[in-house]
């Protein structure tokens, strides 16, 4: 273990808890932001509440890293953690690793690097199929009926998209995919799905998935889908629903953002870890600079 490298995990969910177990393996690591017996036995130890000035090279700051008041987001814990917290325990020039972007944090952090791990391709990939399994298992929660032959929508093949519709097929389910491009098309030909213009969304589909951030669905096309359809919102930030539409479908409407962090928390967790070691590794984070 390299504990000349000293790494703080600040708030996040059990994600963070996870990416800070698999970090200790390999670095001296500490965490804050939670409340003691909200952590599991195996990290109690790496508990730091109180952080010293200066104390790290490298903070981790959660996928969504901020409250709307500009406190670190720390669902665990029963106080505040300010991020002039996290700012004074990092060293100058040291590096903050963020998630999702979010413009106050080169205001919170002047003396830092700003890093999103959120970047890394390798991340994105090993989430997206985290995302799509976690689909996979509310809708088999909320369904009635078997996947096997069931007509499903996916709206988008990025990566989540895609992911969805590679688990889907085993579950023998009949896939479309609404797309926007000649090369979205050609791409759902090649995973063996059909595929339909999403301008011409509607018809027969018990199961839809929204994987676009655009507003693809609005309180015109959703009256052409039948009425027992389950819809389940996959994109970030806005989604693909207009707020009509989302009104007209009620609880047959699940948002699922973050479903990583709750669905596979020790998986998500090591995967975030991980691009993080990338980074460092590489030299990314400007250790020794």
């Amino acid at each position: 273990m390299r504990n000349d490298i000293n790494i703080l995990i600040a708030g996040g969910d059990m994600r963070q808890v996870h990416c800070a177990a698999r970090l200790a393996e390999r670095y001296s690591t500490g965490i804050t932001g939670f409340d003691f017996k909200a952590l599991p036995d195996t990290v109690k130890h790496l508990a730091d509440p109180l952080p010293a000035a200066d104390s790290y090279d490298f903070a981790v700051l959660p996928m969504l890293a901020l409250g709307e008041g500009g406190e670190v987001s720390a669902p665990f814990y029963s106080g505040t953690l300010a991020a002039e917290t996290v700012a004074s325990a990092v060293r100058d020039g040291g590096t903050i690793f963020t998630g999702r972007g979010d413009s106050r944090l080169s205001e919170l952090f002047p003396r830092h690097r700003l890093i999103s791990y959120l970047g890394r391709e390798e991340l994105q990939l090993r989430n997206a199929v985290l995302t799509a399994e976690g689909a996979v298992q509310l809708a088999l929660e909320r369904l009635d009926t078997a996947l096997s032959g069931l007509p499903v929508l996916i709206v988008g093949l990025g990566r989540i998209g895609t992911a969805l519709a590679l688990i889907l097929r085993g579950f023998g389910a009949d896939i479309t995919a609404a797309v926007r491009s000649p090369k979205a098309e050609a791409k759902a030909r090649m995973l063996g799905v059909k595929s339909v213009r999403t301008d011409a969304l509607g018809g027969g589909f018990a199961l839809v998935f929204n994987t676009a951030p655009a507003e693809i669905f609005t309180s015109d096309n959703i009256g052409r889908f039948r009425d027992d359809a389950l819809f389940i919102e996959l994109a970030s930030d806005s989604g693909g629903f207009s707020t009509e539409a989302a009104e007209a479908l009620g609880a047959r409407l699940i948002r699922a953002n973050g479903l990583p962090g709750k669905t596979a928390p020790v998986t998500a967790g090591g995967i975030i870890a991980d691009a993080v070691a990338a980074i460092i590794e590489e030299g990314g984070g400007g250790y020794g600079n």
